[in-house]
């Protein structure tokens, strides 16, 4: 799997997300704006992972074509993958 730019970077945010998080805690920041931040970098992880698998999906989707082979598995395997994330 080529994990791309968009990808990477996607990550970097939340990792800047996350420090911003940890500064809030050491600043004694309000709870109600801490959670308000975890949830927005819980959201920009779980948006993460969906363009991780989609695009992961639609790579071993396309080689299993080619090779003659069913991709109801492959699918079911990658929606199994997004709901227990959850």
């Amino acid at each position: 799997m080529n994990y791309n730019v968009q990808m990477k970077n996607r990550l970097k945010r939340v990792e800047g997300q996350i420090r911003a998080i940890v500064r809030m805690m050491e600043e004694q920041k309000d709870c109600k704006e801490l959670v308000i931040q975890l949830s927005a970098a819980r959201n920009a992880l779980d948006r993460t992972l969906a363009v991780v698998v989609s695009a992961n999906l639609e790579q071993c989707v396309r080689e299993q074509i080619n090779k003659g082979e069913d991709t109801e598995a492959l699918i079911q395997e990658a929606v199994n993958m997004l709901v227990k994330s959850r």
